[in-house]
């Protein structure tokens, strides 16, 4: 069962978007000096089709949802995603902390705008480091139903 633990506005989630942050627990990443090593633990509340239409209800003015998390259950963030972008005309962001896209949601990239990958290492740093090992995509769909991801990871460098 997926479970979110909180959801919160932010600004710096997804480049040019104000987002609906969904903090998902249960992570099975578990990565040496995580921010929210407190994901890891299976506690929260249930999240489903229901809990999401009200938490998009609560959170008016927001441009895209950004699921964090979520990586034991991806059938699960698949179908919210899923659920989203037909009932909505809001962009879904997924962060996740696996170092590639499985074959599930490769096969169902159509449902998302923007994928982040990769696990966060300590001596590599988080987004905003030139030096981190993760990688933030922009998902391009094609005209003949085609997904293509684009790294943008730069996005969160800052520029002096």
């Amino acid at each position: 069962m997926l479970k979110y633990v909180d959801a919160k506005v932010v600004f710096a989630e997804v480049p040019d978007e104000v987002t609906l942050a969904i903090n998902i627990s249960n992570c099975p990443c578990q990565c040496k000096g995580c921010h929210s090593s407190y994901l890891a633990e299976d506690i929260g509340n249930p999240l489903n089709k229901t809990v999401l239409s009200k938490l998009l209800e609560d959170n008016k003015g927001i441009s895209c949802v950004s699921f964090m998390g979520g990586d034991r259950d991806t059938i699960h963030i698949v179908a919210l995603a899923s659920w989203v972008k037909t009932h909505t005309n809001l962009k879904v962001a997924w962060y996740s902390g696996r170092q590639e896209i499985s074959d599930i949601v490769a096969r169902q990239l159509r449902w998302f705008d923007y994928i982040k990958l990769g696990p966060y290492k300590e001596e590599c740093g988080p987004l905003d480091k030139k030096t981190t090992n993760q990688r933030f995509y922009k998902v391009v769909h094609t005209s003949a139903g085609k997904s293509k991801l684009y790294d943008i990871t730069h996005k969160f460098w800052k520029h002096d």
